[in-house]
């Protein structure tokens, strides 16, 4: 059996296919399987270049952390983001502060 993709907008597990769209029951979003990978390659970094789940960024300014008296300083690594929607698009691990979101505009790839 084919497993289908779960909805983009409501993240649902019960997507059926209607022709080529997929349609969502629950938010009743349609979209076709193109859609969906050219939504996740509109992730790109402060320089142009596309960002995919798995890679290595650098910051390219000083970074306030909010709670913390420490800053994340320009240059620091980030290895292994994840992409996620919403306005901070990257989740990471940065060793001293821990998991940590942060928004695609102020890194650039490695």
């Amino acid at each position: 059996m084919n497993q289908l993709p779960n909805c983009p907008k409501c993240n649902s597990e019960y997507t059926y296919e209607d022709g080529v769209m997929l349609i969502c029951p629950e938010c009743a979003y349609e979209w076709t399987a193109e859609t969906v990978v050219e939504e996740k390659a509109k992730v790109v970094d402060a320089n142009g270049n596309i960002l995919n789940d798995g890679d290595t960024v650098i910051l390219i300014k000083d970074l306030k952390v909010k709670g913390s008296s420490q800053d994340l300083k320009k240059g620091t690594k980030v290895k292994n983001i994840r992409l996620v929607d919403g306005d901070h698009n990257i989740d990471c691990k940065i060793d001293g502060f821990g998991a940590m979101s942060l928004k695609s505009e102020f890194v650039k790839k490695a």
